[in-house]
């Protein structure tokens, strides 16, 4: 019986524990007289996340959308929403945990932020704004190769 469980083969182990609003802010410096302007902005989405290890194999991890709009040079709006999520992973070897905290986990908390962007400049008066989706593979993929070559450059 012994034999049987150790030649079993370990199961990955994910669950979510808790998603919740870190943190929000929504400014508006220059109303009222932004309202009175031609509506033909330039939006800026800045992302970032962070991971903070709570206890063996439980871990937050934090979404940060920032979206910066302008008229011109004045800012209409700034918006930042902080989505977190607190995870439990287990069995993971390091390169797919690390693949899990910072592609797998935002996707599952991007949902959450870009209902409350949209939320947010919605109860501001300002026309309705939809984030597309974020592809966090892709983005994790491209970090990686960042690493990969800025090592590969600081050794040559």
């Amino acid at each position: 019986m012994a034999d049987e469980i150790n030649n079993q083969e370990v199961q990955p182990e994910f669950h979510i524990q808790r998603v919740y609003t870190k943190d929000v802010s929504f400014e508006a410096p220059n109303t009222p007289h932004i309202f009175q302007k031609e509506w033909q902005p330039d939006v800026k989405l800045d992302m970032d996340t962070k991971t903070n290890v709570l206890a063996d194999g439980v871990y937050e991890v934090v979404l940060t959308l920032t979206v910066t709009c302008k008229l011109e040079t004045e800012t209409a709006f700034l918006c930042e929403v902080q989505q977190a999520g607190i995870f439990s992973i287990g069995n993971l070897p390091e390169p797919q945990l690390a693949h899990c905290l910072a592609a797998f986990c935002p996707n599952i908390l991007f949902p959450y932020a870009r209902e409350a962007v949209a939320n947010l400049v919605s109860k501001g008066s300002f026309p309705q704004l939809n984030l597309a989706p974020v592809n966090f593979d892709a983005l994790f993929a491209q970090h990686m190769a960042q690493a990969q070559a800025q090592q590969a450059t600081a050794e040559a």
